[in-house]
C-alpha cells in the first residue's frame, strides 16, 4: 500500500510541476521531455531485467552445486545461531539462510553481479515458507532492509570511477563508506528488531556484532597501513579472488561428493530466466515513475528546499551540490551513479561535493529498486513496513556519510 501511494505521488506531484512550468514559464519542451524519459527508463527496465538473465543463470547454476554439494550448509551452520536470532520464522538448515549468507558477503565484497541472483534465491526460499504470498513476511523484511542498508567492504566501483576521472588518490573515500554503511546497517537492524520485537541484546547477537565491528576495524587499519594506489588494486584483486575461489570450491567440493557438477548447474540455471522475466513489470514500473519525477524538476526543487533549510540555521551548505546523489539513491542506482559523475565532472573529481557524494553513493544500496526487484520476484504487493525501515536506514546512511565526509575531507 506504501508503495502504491509513494508511486502515485511520484506520477501526480511531476505532473503539477511540468503543468506550472508550462503555464507560468512557457516550458513547451517539457512534457515532451518527460514523456520521453518515461519511454527510456521503460525500456531501461526491461534491458536490466534481460542484463540480469544470464547472470541470474550462472549464480543460481553454482547455488544448486552449491546446495548439492554441501558448501552452502556449511556455510549456513557458522553464522546459524545468529539468524535464528535475527531470522527466527526460517526453520534450522532452510535452504534461505545459505543463500542469505552468500548474498550478504557477495554485498560486503561490493559484487553486485553476484549479490543479486543470490539474493532472489533467498526471497524464493523465504517466499515457499511463507503463509500469505502476497504479502512480506517478517524474514523478507529484514533480509530486504539488510540488503538496502548495502554493507559494503571494498567498494571498487566508486574507486573506479574516481580513477578514471583522474583523483589523486581514487582510495581515500574508502574508510568513510566503510564506516557509513557499517551506521547504515546497524540502523536497519535495529529499526526491524524493534518492529519485530526481535531482542538484539542478547549474548549470541552481540558476540557476532562484535565479531564484526572488530572486522571493519581491522580492515580499516590494514588499508590504513598501505600505499595509496595499493588499496584499490587489492580491494580489486581480493574481492575477485574470493569470487572466483568461492566458484571454484563449489564445483571441486561437488565433484568430491560424486555428484553430477553440470547436470546440478543446469537444473539450477533454468531457474534464472523464469526470475528474470518476472520482475520485468515490476522494475519498469518503478523506474518510469523516477524518472517522471526527475525529468519534471522535482528533484531540483527538493534540493533547492534543502539547501535554504540549512542556509536559514546558519549550517555549512558546503554538502549541497552532493545532494542529487543523495535523494537520488534511495530511487535508482543508475540515476545516483549519474548524479555522482555529474558531480565529480562539475565540481572536480577531488572536491569535497564529490567526495561527499563519493561517500553517499557507497553509504546505502537503493531501496525502491532493491523491493522492486525482491518483492516483484515472488509476486509480493504489500511492503508493510519494509520501506519506512529502508529508508531509514539510508537516511542514517547519508547522513553519516555526510558527517564523515566534513570529518576527514573538510
Amino acid at each position: 500500500m506504501v508503495l502504491n501511494y509513494i508511486w502515485i505521488s511520484f506520477f501526480v506531484v511531476a505532473f503539477v510541476i511540468a503543468f506550472i512550468r508550462l503555464i507560468f514559464f512557457g516550458d513547451t519542451e517539457i512534457f515532451p521531455q518527460i514523456m520521453e524519459s518515461i519511454f527510456a527508463s521503460a525500456e531501461t527496465g526491461f534491458t536490466l531485467s534481460l542484463g540480469l538473465t544470464g547472470v541470474l543463470t550462472l549464480w543460481l547454476g553454482l547455488m544448486k552445486i552449491g546446495e548439492k554439494g554441501g558448501v552452502i550448509n556449511f556455510f549456513a551452520k557458522i553464522i546459524a545461531p545468529l539468524f535464528r536470532k535475527i531470522f527466527p520464522e526460517i526453520p534450522k538448515n532452510h535452504p534461505a539462510i545459505g543463500a542469505i549468507v552468500m548474498n550478504i558477503s557477495a554485498n560486503m565484497l561490493g559484487l553486485d553481479n553476484a549479490a543479486t541472483p543470490l539474493g532472489l534465491k533467498a526471497m524464493d526460499e523465504m517466499q515457499k515458507i511463507n503463509p500469505k504470498k502476497d504479502t512480506a513476511s517478517n524474514s523478507q523484511i529484514m533480509f530486504l532492509v539488510l540488503n538496502t542498508s548495502g554493507l559494503t567492504i571494498i567498494p571498487i566501483s566508486i574507486m573506479v570511477y574516481r580513477a578514471e576521472l583522474g583523483a589523486a588518490d581514487p582510495s581515500d573515500i574508502f574508510i568513510p563508506i566503510l564506516l557509513a554503511t557499517y551506521f547504515s546497517t546497524i540502523a536497519g537492524l535495529i529499526t526491524v528488531s524493534l518492529f519485530q520485537k526481535i531482542n538484539l541484546l542478547n549474548k549470541v547477537v552481540l558476540s557476532y556484532l562484535g565479531i564484526l565491528t572488530a572486522l571493519v576495524i581491522g580492515i580499516i587499519i590494514f588499508f590504513s597501513t598501505l600505499e595509496k594506489e595499493q588499496v584499490t588494486l587489492i580491494s580489486q584483486i581480493s574481492s575477485n579472488l574470493i569470487l572466483f575461489s568461492i566458484i571454484t570450491t563449489f564445483v571441486l567440493v561437488g565433484f568430491i561428493k560424486k555428484i553430477n557438477v553440470y547436470e546440478s548447474f543446469i537444473e539450477g540455471a533454468k531457474d534464472g530466466f523464469k526470475v528474470a522475466v518476472k520482475i520485468i513489470p515490476y522494475l519498469v514500473a518503478i523506474l518510469v515513475a523516477i524518472a517522471a519525477f526527475r525529468t519534471s524538476g522535482a528533484m531540483d526543487i527538493l534540493v533547492l528546499g534543502v539547501e535554504k533549510f540549512f542556509f536559514a540555521l546558519g549550517v555549512n551548505t558546503d554538502f549541497v551540490p552532493a545532494l542529487p546523489t543523495a535523494l537520488m539513491k534511495p530511487l535508482s542506482g543508475g540515476g545516483a551513479r549519474g548524479m555522482l559523475i555529474d558531480t565529480m565532472k562539475v565540481y572536480g573529481v577531488d572536491s569535497f561535493p564529490a567526495r561527499v557524494a563519493s561517500t553517499i553513493q557507497g553509504s546505502t544500496e537503493t531501496t525502491f529498486y532493491v523491493i522492486a526487484v525482491y518483492f516483484g520476484s515472488v509476486g509480493i504487493k504489500k511492503t508493510r513496513y519494509a520501506i519506512v525501515s529502508g529508508l531509514i536506514a539510508d537516511f542514517v546512511g547519508i547522513i553519516a556519510a555526510i558527517l564523515l565526509a566534513y570529518l576527514f575531507f573538510h
